[in-house]
């Protein structure tokens, strides 16, 4: 699916238990939903999705899913915060369990296999890791990999530290960093939708990270000494130009970001010549993966007000998976 996305999707899904009556609910701001859908659908297991309407576009398969997985939609103007919201409400029904987000181990697990893999391949524990976050799950996920990296002994004893980036103007978390706030700051829902409607990175738009939980984005930044980046849509798209040049690989916007967010470090000075640096491409390679093929999208089954009435989509969802 050209996504990390689908690391944690495999883990995820590995760990159900074979008797699971009820239906797995994952709420998406697009790449997520997508890595899920695929697993589910191969494996024949029972999947929501809830999305907002304006991301639908990322929902491209190359071939027709099994109808095992079913799509509820947050209408137009909506954002993933909204989405989670759908979600949230249909979880009320005890025909739904949640997919369980940040605190769901097997999802960290499965995206910490990056930073396994670069460890392994590379002899040691990277100097510097690279990537732009949305809810932050990524970045908490290779910290807990460094960390038992460390306990290994093989690959080095120190802890990378995390660089991460938002796509401005949607950076709460990099506002509450930069006042050095555990708390997030205030937000006004308004303005945050217009803003998620500005940026290209549409996955990098989580207004309820796990950013101040304890073992969150915050703490994990504290224990490497990071940082955080806010990159614009120009530099993203100026990142994302250069890595096509040189590496011959389309990326996303998010990792366009994460990849700006390294430029910028670099021009200030903050990165030695000598570091190992890990750079965290968290998807790419759309453009050549869809070549010559016949694109097929998941369409919605019901798609939702921003701010809808709870009964109705409680008796809508159950009746999905009648």
């Amino acid at each position: 699916t050209c996504s990390f996305k689908e690391t944690e999707a495999y883990s995820v899904c590995a760990r159900i238990d074979e008797n699971e009556k009820r239906v797995l609910v994952v709420a998406s701001a697009g790449n997520t939903a997508r890595a899920f859908a695929k697993v589910c659908s191969d494996n024949r297991i029972p999947l929501l999705l809830s999305v907002p309407a304006d991301n639908l576009d990322a929902l491209w398969f190359d071939e027709p899913l099994d109808p095992c997985v079913k799509l509820i939609c947050s209408e137009k103007g909506g954002d993933y915060f909204d989405a989670i919201h759908l979600s949230n409400l249909a979880l009320k029904s005890d025909k739904f369990y949640a997919e369980g987000g940040a605190k769901n181990v097997a999802r960290r697990d499965g995206m910490a296999t990056t930073v396994l893999s670069a460890a392994t391949t590379i002899g040691r524990i990277p100097d510097y890791y690279f990537q732009a976050v949305g809810s932050g799950t990524g970045a908490i996920a290779a910290w807990e990999a460094n960390m038992r990296l460390i306990e290994d002994g093989r690959f080095g004893s120190h802890l990378m530290k995390l660089m991460v980036s938002q796509n401005a103007p949607f950076v709460p978390m990099y506002n509450a960093w930069r006042e050095d706030s555990r708390d997030m700051l205030h937000y006004d829902d308004d303005k945050a939708r217009r803003d998620v409607e500005i940026i290209d990175a549409k996955v990098l738009s989580n207004r309820k990270p796990p950013y101040s939980i304890a073992g969150g984005l915050y703490d994990a930044l504290k224990a490497t000494d990071g940082e955080m980046f806010a990159l614009t849509n120009a530099h993203a798209r100026k990142a994302r130009r250069l890595f096509l040049e040189l590496e011959g690989v389309d990326i996303y916007s998010a990792a366009g970001i994460a990849t700006a967010s390294l430029i910028k470090a670099v021009e200030e000075g903050k990165i030695a010549k000598d570091a190992v640096v890990m750079l965290n491409i968290t998807g790419g390679g759309e453009l050549h993966f869809k070549e010559d093929k016949t694109l097929w999208y998941l369409k919605p089954d019901h798609v939702f007000p921003i701010d809808p009435d709870p009964e109705e989509v409680i008796a809508k969802t159950e009746a999905l998976f009648a």
